[in-house]
This record gives C-alpha cells, sequence and structure tokens, in this order.
C-alpha cells in the first residue's frame, strides 16, 4: 500500500515531479544520478501520519531549521537517476518527516530510500521560505549545460555579469527571471557551507547557480522551479549560439532593458 492511495492532491504533486524529471532528462541536465528535488507536502497530511513510525533509522540534518518542525517533505533518493524516479517516483524517492528537535528527520513512506545528499541545501531553503511567509514550497538542484559551462569562465562569476548577459539575449528572460541568478563559488557538494551561501543568495536571485556544478531553483511547485532554470538556460544557449558565429553579441541594449523592467513593472526583490 502506498501514501498516494486514496490521497489525490499528493498524488498530483508526486505526478508533477515525475514530469519534470523527465523533462530533466531529455535535456541532458540529470546524467546518471544527477540533480535533486524537495517538494514540501505538509498540506496533504493529516493526523494518521504524525504516528507513522519511521521506516529507516533517524538521521541528521547537520543544522538546525526551527520553521521545519513537524513538516513533511518529498525528497529524491541519493544516488536514484531522474529518469527511474520519472517512472517510480516512490521507488526512487521518499516521504521524510522533521522531528521535533528540528535538526533531524525520518523516513515514513513508502521505502526506506535515503534523500539526497544535498538534503541540508533543500532543507536549508525550505526553512526559509517558510520563515519569510512564501508560498513556495519546492526546490530543484539541476545541472544545465550551459549555465554550469559559463561558471567556468571567470568573468561570468564577478558581480552581476551573469545576469547582464543573460537578461540581454531576450527580453523574456528579463521578463521571467527580474531578479537574475546569483553565483556560489565552488563548494563540496552536500555540505552545510554549500547550503548556508545558497540560502543567502536564494533570498535575492530567481535561481542560484554554484560554481562548475549546476543550478538550485524554488517555487510554487517543482514545474515553476523548473521553469525558472528552463529561462535562464535558454538565454545561455542563445548567448552561445550567437558566440559560435565568431563574435560577441551585442545583447539588448540597457536602454532596452529598462524599458522592458518598467513596462512590465518587474520586481526588484523576491516576492513571497
Amino acid at each position: 500500500m502506498s501514501i498516494l492511495d486514496g490521497r489525490t492532491g499528493l498524488k498530483k504533486v508526486i505526478d508533477e515531479v515525475a514530469e519534470v524529471t523527465g523533462y530533466l532528462w531529455q535535456k541532458g541536465w540529470a546524467e546518471r544520478n544527477g540533480g535533486n528535488i524537495t517538494v514540501n507536502v505538509t498540506e496533504f497530511a493529516d493526523e494518521s501520519w504524525a504516528t507513522m513510525p519511521a521506516i529507516a533509522p533517524k538521521k541528521n540534518i547537520g543544522m538546525v531549521l526551527p520553521n521545519l518542525k513537524g513538516k513533511y517533505f518529498y525528497a529524491k533518493g541519493t544516488g536514484k537517476r531522474m529518469r527511474d524516479l520519472a517512472r517510480y517516483p516512490m521507488q526512487n524517492g521518499s516521504i521524510i518527516r522533521i522531528c521535533d528537535d528540528c535538526a533531524s528527520y525520518e523516513i515514513i513512506a513508502d521505502e526506506p530510500v535515503m534523500p539526497t545528499s544535498e538534503l541540508p541545501s533543500h532543507l536549508a531553503l525550505q526553512d526559509y521560505l517558510l520563515g519569510s511567509g512564501s508560498t513556495y514550497k519546492a526546490t530543484l538542484h539541476t545541472h544545465p549545460i550551459e549555465l554550469v559551462a559559463m561558471s567556468h569562465i571567470q568573468r561570468f562569476l564577478k558581480g552581476d555579469e551573469m545576469t547582464r548577459v543573460l537578461w540581454s539575449m531576450i527580453p523574456e528572460t528579463l521578463a521571467f527571471a527580474p531578479l537574475g541568478i546569483g553565483i556560489v563559488p565552488y563548494g563540496l557538494p552536500g555540505s552545510v557551507e554549500l547550503a548556508e551561501a545558497t540560502l543567502e543568495q536564494i533570498k535575492t536571485h530567481d535561481v542560484v547557480l554554484w560554481e562548475k556544478h549546476g543550478t538550485v531553483a524554488v517555487g510554487t511547485d517543482i514545474m515553476d522551479a523548473f521553469d525558472q532554470t528552463d529561462v535562464l538556460c535558454k538565454a545561455a544557449n542563445i548567448y552561445m549560439c550567437a558566440k559560435s558565429m565568431g563574435s560577441e553579441p551585442d545583447g539588448m541594449t540597457d536602454e532596452a532593458m529598462k524599458e522592458v523592467q518598467d513596462v512590465f513593472n518587474l520586481p526588484k526583490t523576491r516576492p513571497c
């Protein structure tokens, strides 16, 4: 018996996760077991969830996250492939419950699939989102080829240079990613330090780029987080296609970009 049985809302969320993981694989953003997903599913919990026994030993998160007490998340399993999760989401991910100490978690369904090794980064973001009153519930880490490639060029790691270039490639990038992309210098995957640096950048950007590694995005649901990443990666692809023709792309002028910002009344800070 699955925790999804009879819970149409929860099943819809998990089905959407499976759909997005298929897109990640098709785009080449999820080689082998690359990438991770976490979604807050607390809204679907009933009283029975609180008494469900753990099906694996309790694990420490590595930090105290006070806003997550008693919350529930679907998390992709460590070592699991996105292409497999697309077909069998509850065999390649699990539902976890955050313990009362706010520093550990336990798996309650469906199988003892240990969550991603980057769970601290995901849960730190979820703690921030809940604490700030945000409606965002999903976090996505993936490996968009063009954006990772740009992070190998020092020019794009300085200030807001990458954001400026990506915005200038096509008006929709500025319209749909008005806060741009934040840069986190290379750090050990799964480390608390990487989680803390990511948290600082996501407060003021649409997407965070881990240097020479991948991106992290948050959204109202997993499709929204995917779209944020996709928009910026499309701009990076346009930049590379134009540059492959032999010269540095002109891009939109500052005046043209300001016009887009003014006409669409784009936010300068992250909305809740």
